[in-house]
């Protein structure tokens, strides 16, 4: 390809240009720097001295002056509330909302934020009178799944269901297993006072809104047992299975005392076989393993363990077949077999937790309702050292 000398020419020509656009830029930002309040510098240099007090104040001034700024309010309003600060971040709000010729979209904006400072801060009260206002604004989503939050944290269950069905009934995405829940919350209430009929009727409504509810069955079954109808509560919770296999083991200790009690123990135990053949969890084997050993004794239960180890090779399993073990172990090893068990049991302790699969918050016990993250029906029904040898 041969040299052209107009490429040297060029060569300044991209240079001057280049130069040229760089001065706009320059001349552009010097003035818009020019056009901003003094008061905006004041702010930021308290902020970047840690004095945020008299930052807001610098702020508000310029809101007084140019109402423009209010963007830069509510970014400051957040930033707050996200770092706990909500005294400030209620300040920063309401001096908004205290202005008259603020803008109706931003007005509305500002009384949201100010709910969710209400809400982050725990005073229910002025973040539900708040939310109340907004439910005919653009904000009307937001506004009734804080409501619906609020009503949840205040335990107000007939509240939450009819605001959850409003925002069903908006659009905003199904809410059945939530309002199913609020049911069984109430239904559950009406067991502990003994008002059978009562909890039924709200039972019915739960697994009218979620026919998969595995805490409704589960509630019936109870019902129906607190009115002496074993018979009808164990065809009640072998429904579970139906729903859900691997909930059969929250059942399984339930079904094996209604055997007990109609004096059908070694069909309770032929079913939770059946189960774990489907199924298998270390909550399923220690009411299976239990019953065995009253049934069939140690050797039996010995088996028994010894084959879901094999299918479930786990420290929870391990530390079941050392107790089977102890159980008629002579006594020259029964010292130090005694001493390996307290160690994997120990170890065990640790893994024996349910997991919540939204937020990871662990827990001894089996949650409906998160206690991290408030969500609910997120909890497996299996241990997380079997979820994790399962994956």
């Amino acid at each position: 390809m041969e040299f052209e000398i107009w490429w040297l020419l060029g060569i300044p020509v991209f240079f001057a240009l280049g130069w040229i656009a760089a001065r706009v830029d320059i001349k552009q930002l010097v003035s818009e720097s020019r056009s901003l309040p003094r008061g905006y510098f004041k702010g930021l240099n308290f902020l970047l001295n840690e004095q945020p007090d008299k930052a807001i104040d610098a702020f508000i001034e310029i809101v007084k002056l140019d109402p423009e700024t209010a963007d830069m309010h509510f970014a400051l309003g957040n930033l707050f509330r996200r770092r706990g600060e909500t005294e400030r971040a209620i300040r920063v709000h309401q001096n908004l909302l205290s202005r008259p010729d603020l803008p109706v979209e931003q007005q509305v904006h500002a009384q949201y934020e100010l709910g969710m400072d209400y809400l982050k801060a725990g005073l229910l009260d002025r973040a539900e009178e708040t939310f109340n206002q907004l439910v005919d604004t653009q904000y009307a989503v937001q506004a009734r799944r804080a409501l619906l939050e609020i009503f949840q944290r205040e335990k107000e269950w007939r509240r939450a269901i009819e605001s959850a069905l409003g925002l069903q009934e908006s659009g905003a995405g199904a809410m059945h297993k939530e309002i199913a829940q609020f049911y069984c919350e109430l239904a559950q209430d009406a067991l502990v006072h003994m008002d059978t009929k009562e909890a039924m009727a709200l039972l019915d409504h739960a697994l009218q809104a979620d026919r998969k509810s595995v805490r409704a069955t589960i509630l019936s079954g109870d019902a129906l047992l607190a009115q002496g109808d074993v018979e009808g509560a164990l065809k009640t919770w072998r429904r579970v299975e139906q729903q859900s296999v691997p909930h059969v083991a929250l059942v399984a200790g339930r079904l094996m005392d209604g055997y007990r009690k109609l004096g059908r123990a070694q069909e309770g135990v032929n079913l939770l076989r059946s189960y774990l053949a489907e199924a298998s969890s270390i909550d399923l084997v220690e009411v299976v393993f239990k019953a065995v050993i009253e049934l069939d004794g140690v050797e039996a239960a010995k088996t028994l363990v010894v084959e879901e180890l094999r299918r479930n090779p786990t420290l929870l399993g391990l530390d079941k077949l050392l107790e089977a073990r102890l159980m008629d172990a002579p006594a020259h090893v029964w010292e130090e077999l005694s001493m390996v068990k307290n160690l994997v049991h120990g170890y065990t302790q640790k893994l024996a937790r349910y997991q919540c699969s939204h937020c990871g918050f662990k827990a001894r016990q089996f949650y409906w309702h998160c206690p991290g993250c408030s969500k609910w029906e997120t909890y497996p029904p299996r241990r997380t050292e079997e979820l994790n040898v399962m994956n």
